[in-house]
Formats: C-alpha cells, structure tokens, sequence
C-alpha cells in the first residue's frame, strides 16, 4: 500500500489548500497554524513523532485539532499514533484520511470518533486521476464543524 495518483496532494492543491481557506476564514475559531509531519518508516519513529506532535500542540495551549494525512495504509500508523496523542491530553481532534472502499484502519483507537473520508471515486478505490480522492471545501466544512461540536462537547463538561 502507498500513495497512489489520486490520493497525491498536488504542489496547486497545497497552494490552495481549502482546508486552510475554511479554517482561516472561520470567525469562530483562531487558526494557531499548521505543522506538517512526515511519515517516517520504523515503527519507533512514527510513535515518536505523534507523540511530540502532541506535546507540541498541548504547549500551544491548542482547543482543538483537525488532523489530515495524504496516505493510507502504513501511513494509519502514526496518524492513529498522532490523534491518540492528542486525545490523550483532553484536546479534541478530528480527522481527515482517505479511507474509501477499505472502510477500516491497519490501526485505531477510541479517538478516532470523528473521521471525515474525503474518498471521491464511485467505487471508493484509488485511481489514476490525479489528485481526485483530495480534501476540497465540502470536507474542510465537515470537519470544522465536527471539531466545533466536540470542542462545545468539551466546554460544557
């Protein structure tokens, strides 16, 4: 399993990036920034990452968390890792992965509630059109408004 032509994040895409564009123009919510994390290939690694990921945003004194990730499969390691993380320290945190015809995580755990598929094929596979199955605004929309929900969630316990 890898990142394949459809689920590849072009260079015009990142420019465009419209989960940014809904966050940034939300006036509810103050956009503290973005970190972008790689996918590293030993097991330790991946731990490592999602762990100081965590401590970072815990730092930043972060009310939420929208996690996004432009792989599948081994890449769910450390996705799973990093949104354990977070949920871990009391911040609730929504995701965003393709996830399509497979339906399923290699890895999960009791965080991952609130999981938008921004799968787009018909058959929810990966294809040969590039950059199809990407986070456009509609599932931008969807995951603010799920981290909105958990953060009153939060706020009112």
């Amino acid at each position: 399993m890898g990142i394949g032509p459809s689920t590849k994040e072009t260079t015009l895409h990142h420019f465009r990036d419209p989960l940014l564009d809904v966050v940034s123009q939300d006036g509810d919510v103050d956009l503290l920034g973005i970190i972008l994390v790689g996918t590293p290939q030993d097991n330790k690694s991946k731990y490592f990452v999602g762990k100081r990921l965590a401590q970072w945003t815990e730092a930043m004194r972060a009310d939420g968390v929208i996690i996004s990730v432009d792989g599948w499969g081994n890449s769910h390691v450390d996705y799973a890792n990093t949104i354990e993380e977070i949920g871990k320290r009391g911040i609730p945190v929504v995701g965003l992965s393709f996830i399509g015809k497979q339906a399923k995580f290699v890895v999960s755990n009791k965080y991952m509630d609130t999981i938008v598929d921004f799968n787009k094929s018909e058959k929810g596979i990966e294809t040969e059109v590039l950059g199809e199955n990407n986070v456009d605004k509609l599932d931008s929309k969807k995951a603010l408004a799920f981290l909105k929900l958990k953060m009153k969630k939060r706020g009112s316990k």
